[in-house]
């Protein structure tokens, strides 16, 4: 276990959890590689705002029960997390939203360079989620 990247994703979703988009968009490189459940892969700091700011309009979630894994040298890590969330804004392609609550097991894999997150790739059961929300 690497200290310091576990300290570096337990930080990030601090900062998701807090709603402080500029603490989480600071423990990003500028070229982060953010792979989306499901969708596209969005490259750069501003892509990730971007994406942060549809986020925040759509849901209200706050992630728990989280387990962070490291390797040795730091430069990968795992999360394991339950996101407990609130169904705020209809989100293109997706059910109507009427503020559905949901309970949904989440992953993630991170790439860390120079102390700071280099990619992220999140893992959901969209299925299990659609259900949830009454799609």
């Amino acid at each position: 276990m690497n200290r310091a990247s576990q300290t570096l994703i337990e930080s990030y979703y601090a900062a998701f959890n807090a709603g402080d988009m500029d603490a989480l968009l600071n423990l990003l490189s500028e070229e982060v590689v953010h792979d989306i459940n499901q969708g596209p892969r969005e490259i750069g700091k501003q892509a990730f705002r971007v994406f942060l700011e549809r986020m925040n309009r759509c849901y209200k979630e706050q992630v728990v029960d989280l387990v962070v894994l490291t390797s040795e040298d730091g430069t990968r890590a795992a999360a394991e997390f339950v996101v407990l969330g609130e169904y705020l804004c209809s989100d293109e392609g997706l059910p109507p939203a009427h503020g559905q609550r949901y309970r949904l097991p989440a992953g993630a894999f991170f790439e860390i360079r120079d102390g700071k997150v280099a990619r992220v790739t999140n893992y959901y059961n969209l299925q299990d989620w659609i259900a949830q929300v009454g799609g």
